[in-house]
């Protein structure tokens, strides 16, 4: 079955995969910061290719906790999920050959596109608007332009999430497009059910209360607060917000 395929399946199944198949590594990726494998899923007749990053392959940083940017890819999807923005492949916590980390599909895509020759080409202004709210949400430290790919379908997926959710104001990205603009009310709509979400405690909640301290949990929620009460696309901080290298 072709990757392609495989994204065609329901997302239950594309998890079950993700969280079940027997592994096989094919290699390391290149370009990573941390230590990154692309490995081969096969359950139940399915077979996928995956990208994983394990836990013990993190290069520690200064402003992150040790050991944990592999709980906040996973985070990051979750929320992703919660907003029913589907920006995210899909993407589990399991053990591998390396230990414990995350395991993210891996997506067939044009190796010559990225967010900024995504955005010329003017199709993509819906996604980019969800994509900017959401590395609001998060507190992306790093919305590389190369850490969103076009998938072969064409489709826009973000991905390398793992230092997201500090405390802290961390917002660092090359889409700085939308400033003072209103959020659209799709966007509003999904916001208003993520609070929702957080409130009732649902199993979102308590899965990212589980990934994330509780200090970092006060802050999503103090961010989702300001979101929702600005309605608008907030300007930078007074500190560095973008990234570097940008692509």
């Amino acid at each position: 079955m072709s990757q392609t395929n495989v994204i065609e399946l329901d997302i239950p199944r594309i998890l079950e995969l993700l969280a079940h198949g027997t592994m096989e590594v094919e290699g390391l990726l290149p370009y990573s910061s941390n230590y990154t494998l692309l490995v081969s899923l096969t359950y139940q007749g399915l077979q996928a290719l995956a990208v994983y990053k394990p836990r013990r392959g993190e290069r520690p940083l200064w402003d992150f906790p040790r050991g944990t940017l592999y709980q906040r890819e996973f985070a990051a999807y979750l929320v992703s999920e919660a907003l029913d923005f589907d920006l995210i492949p899909p993407t589990v916590i399991r053990n591998g050959d390396f230990g414990v980390g995350v395991v993210q599909l891996y997506i067939e895509n044009d190796p010559e596109a990225h967010l900024l020759t995504m955005q010329r080409e003017g199709c993509y202004d819906d996604v980019l608007l969800q994509l900017a709210a959401f590395d609001h949400l998060v507190n992306n430290a790093d919305r590389k332009s190369g850490h969103c790919l076009k998938g072969v379908d064409g489709r826009l997926w973000s991905i390398d999430h793992g230092i997201c959710f500090h405390e802290e104001e961390k917002l660092r990205t090359v889409l700085w497009d939308f400033i003072g603009q209103p959020f659209p009310n799709p966007v509003i709509e999904a916001f208003q059910r993520f609070q929702q979400c957080l409130c009732k405690e649902e199993k979102v909640a308590q899965l990212l209360g589980e990934l994330l301290s509780i200090a970092e949990m006060r802050a999503l929620e103090r961010r989702l607060a300001a979101l929702m009460a600005s309605g608008r696309y907030p300007a930078p901080g007074d500190g560095p917000h973008i990234p570097w290298p940008p692509v």
